[in-house]
């Protein structure tokens, strides 16, 4: 534990119903990074470092004050560069800890941020809200410290020390819930027939785009004439089935070749859903202004120094 400035997890005696809070933890060295899931929800603020964090296949490039809301059970791990000060501060929590709470409180929509955003990021640049964000996990933090020593002296808990937890856990929601306002708006307004299709058509892309895809196929899976399946997508998206499916292998294509430095041009390209070698080649410099190759050394080099 020598690797944490300050950290507290929320007693065992709580049978399940927990909480944990890490505020700005420093360090990398005594514990590797590796993709991994969880059943509680994440709150993550960066402080500072050469960061790159990991969500499935997206990959972002940290800046302090960034705070990033994760579901949890879908794969993500920080990727820090070596020889950086790497610091951060985190909450994992359970919903049902907080469910009774917040029906009380008539705010069953305050977990939307994590159930349907797809693990965000929000960029803060240490705004008022994003510092309103690091004083409330400090708080959190001291208050479940404070509740573990006096577990640990008494055998006990006060009646109002959980209580204090789950308040300032919620005003803290409060403050990301309106930092999430308006993507919430945009997710949750109603969607045409249209939107609903296109939508359906991109879900269909992100699952198939490794493999052979023609529009026939895409199609007759999903049920839609080809003429309706081209025209809705392009109108809805303002892409074409192809240049959406070209996307999706371009941003698999980088994270192959920054993420899987072993493997070979022709294993990344076939691993992306290019047919040959030379298109992929071709494709990736005329949309990078680089070659495969000078694309990974440049991304391996960043941060080493």
């Amino acid at each position: 534990m020598n690797d944490y400035e300050t950290s507290s997890s929320y007693p065992e005696q709580f049978m399940g119903e927990w909480i944990t809070s890490f505020y700005r933890v420093h360090g990398m060295e005594a514990h590797p990074f590796n993709f991994h899931s969880h059943y509680e929800y994440e709150i993550y603020l960066f402080h500072s470092g050469n960061c790159r964090y990991l969500i499935n296949n997206r990959i972002y490039d940290l800046q302090p004050g960034d705070i990033i809301l994760l579901d949890g059970m879908t794969l993500h791990k920080p990727n820090p560069q070596p020889g950086s000060t790497y610091i951060r501060s985190m909450i994992h929590f359970s919903p049902l800890w907080l469910q009774e709470l917040l029906a009380i409180l008539g705010m069953p929509n305050l977990l939307d941020p994590f159930q349907k955003l797809n693990n965000c990021l929000l960029r803060t640049g240490y705004d008022e809200a994003g510092i309103c964000v690091d004083e409330g996990i400090k708080r959190i933090s001291s208050l479940i410290s404070y509740l573990g020593a006096e577990l640990q002296q008494t055998g006990k808990k006060s009646d109002t020390s959980e209580g204090e937890i789950k308040l300032e856990l919620v005003q803290l929601l409060v403050r990301i819930y309106k930092m999430s306002h308006t993507a919430l708006a945009q997710h949750s307004s109603k969607r045409t027939e249209k939107e609903h299709h296109a939508e359906g058509i991109a879900s269909w892309i992100n699952e198939h785009y490794t493999e052979k895809v023609s529009l026939d196929r895409l199609a007759d899976e999903m049920n839609l004439s080809k003429s309706y399946a081209s025209h809705v997508f392009k109108e809805v998206t303002g892409f074409t089935v192809m240049e959406y499916v070209m996307g999706c292998r371009f941003n698999q294509v980088k994270y192959l070749l920054e993420m899987e430095p072993g493997q070979t041009l022709g294993e990344v390209s076939r691993a992306s859903g290019f047919e040959s070698i030379a298109h992929f080649s071709r494709f990736f410099k005329e949309k990078s202004g680089m070659t495969p190759s000078q694309y990974r050394k440049k991304r391996l080099n960043i941060g080493i120094s």
